[in-house]
């Protein structure tokens, strides 16, 4: 269940129907539960590339780890920086989310902080519980995300209850939904399940490995896409009776929960948003340190990195760098003018950049691996490809293509959000460039080094603990 809960933190899915599930329909319309059910199967085929590997070999590298093994080091090392940038920001988004949700909760009470000092207690408390015990976090995380699943899907039994049950016939015939908006409802849907293989940075913590990590990706976008489609489908049946519009509804759940006569459900839910904020920052610099960890192990970063705590078992000096990055960004950008809820935007948009550059390299990798350890097949080539081909409508949806009104060119600022990740994507090529000059040596030996990690093994110089 810890290992699970890993995946489903980084998810949020808890979040997702409370705060942008009013974009998606803006989107999809009486589509979005189909948005959601496509998403949902274009990931599970990433799942399955994913699992090609992740029931062979165990590493805290995560997909670092297991591009190397399939497309070679450059690519994989690449991917891994790609895969850095996506959880970093996951985490500076969600710290973002953790201040605006404070900011709400505390203001009830006529108490005003600085989001300066929230960025600083929720990135503080984040690694106090990575640094500590990774056991410690993880059931942190199942509690904190349990508790504010329970309560969204309470909030829509009510709400699908408050309708008799009724089944709504016009989602279910997609009354008025447009091929081009169930295609952008995807878009936003695949940023909703980012993250959702971070398990397989728990490769040398996890019991049974090669078990519980490979189901823990698929369950994860499951269970997630489960929560999301029922959701959709209960709080738009919910708004046809209200006179508001989901579409612009910034918070939709809370508002139901109001009207429905359950407002402390709604102030339940809103906390349960917080600590769902909170364990997905968390989740996230967990992620960060142990891929971090990895790569410093193999001599990519400074030795230091890849170190664990002789007490805790736990990549502290990583888990500290990744807390410490996470606040600084954060704050920086506020300094700079950006409110929390801006922030929180444009950390996500970006993020996205990072995750889908790893799922397409890992898609492309599995077939390769496959055919190097003499199991390659059609099945396999089929199920890749059906992957790549679905990344790239995310792809298509965040960078825009010139004069189309299915997926038009992002407005400033967001335009200028792609340019920050090549360019962060540049200095790491120009860094592996340097590399392989400086240290030519370097490279052949991180092959070699996940090659020795292709089957999961319990040393004292790797971090174990007793996460289930």
């Amino acid at each position: 269940m810890e290992v699970l809960a890993q995946s489903i933190s980084v998810i949020a899915p808890s979040t997702v129907p409370a705060a942008i599930l009013g974009l998606i329909f803006a989107a999809a319309g009486d589509a979005t539960w189909l948005s959601f059910l496509i998403g949902m199967l274009g990931l599970v085929a990433v799942s399955y590339n994913i699992n090609q590997f992740a029931r062979r070999s165990a590493s805290a590298g995560s997909l670092y780890s297991y591009i190397v093994k399939g497309l070679g080091p450059t690519t994989g090392v690449l991917g891994g920086w790609a895969l850095l940038f996506g959880y970093t920001l996951t985490g500076m988004s969600t710290l973002c989310g953790f201040s605006v949700v404070s900011h709400e909760l505390l203001s009830a009470y006529g108490i005003s902080l600085s989001p300066l000092w929230l960025y600083a207690l929720g990135a503080s408390g984040a690694f106090l519980f990575a640094y500590k015990d990774v056991q410690l976090s993880a059931r942190a995380m199942l509690f904190f995300e349990g508790a504010a699943l329970a309560a969204v899907l309470a909030l829509g039994t009510i709400v699908w209850r408050h309708s008799d049950f009724q089944i709504d016939v016009a989602q279910i015939r997609l009354q008025g939904a447009t091929p081009g908006g169930v295609l952008m409802g995807v878009v936003l849907v695949v940023f909703a399940f980012s993250g959702f293989e971070s398990s397989t940075s728990l490769g040398e913590e996890a019991k049974d490995p090669l078990r519980s990590i490979p189901r823990s990706v698929i369950q994860s976008v499951v269970v997630a896409g489960l929560v999301f489609i029922f959701m959709a489908y209960v709080t738009i049946i919910g708004f046809k009776d209200m006179s508001a519009d989901l579409a612009k509804s910034e918070a939709p759940l809370s508002y139901l929960a109001t009207e429905l006569g359950w407002p402390r459900l709604g102030a339940f839910i809103n906390i349960g948003i917080l600590l769902s904020f909170f364990s997905c920052t968390l989740a996230s610099i967990n992620s960060t340190a142990r891929i971090i960890y990895a790569m410093a192990r193999h001599g990519l970063m400074y030795e230091a990195l890849g170190t664990a705590h002789d007490k805790n078992e736990t990549p502290h000096i990583a888990a500290a760098v990744a807390a410490t990055i996470t606040l600084i960004v954060t704050t920086s950008v506020y300094l700079l003018g950006a409110s929390p809820f801006e922030s929180q935007g444009y950390f996500g948009t970006l993020c996205s950049f990072g995750f889908l550059t790893a799922y397409t390299l890992i898609s492309l990798a599995a077939p390769a691996y496959l055919y190097k350890i003499g199991e390659g097949g059609k099945g396999a080539l089929t199920v890749s490809g059906l992957a790549v081909a679905f990344m790239l409508v995310p792809f298509l949806g965040v960078i825009g293509v010139p004069g189309s009104e299915l997926f038009p060119p992002p407005a400033y600022p967001n335009n200028l959000l792609v340019w920050i990740f090549l360019a962060y994507m540049a200095v790491a090529g120009a860094w592996l460039a340097s590399l392989k000059i400086l240290k030519p040596r370097k490279l052949p030996d991180v092959l070699r080094a996940n090659g020795i990690e292709g089957a999961y093994r319990a040393s004292a110089s790797t971090v174990s603990s007793d996460v289930n």
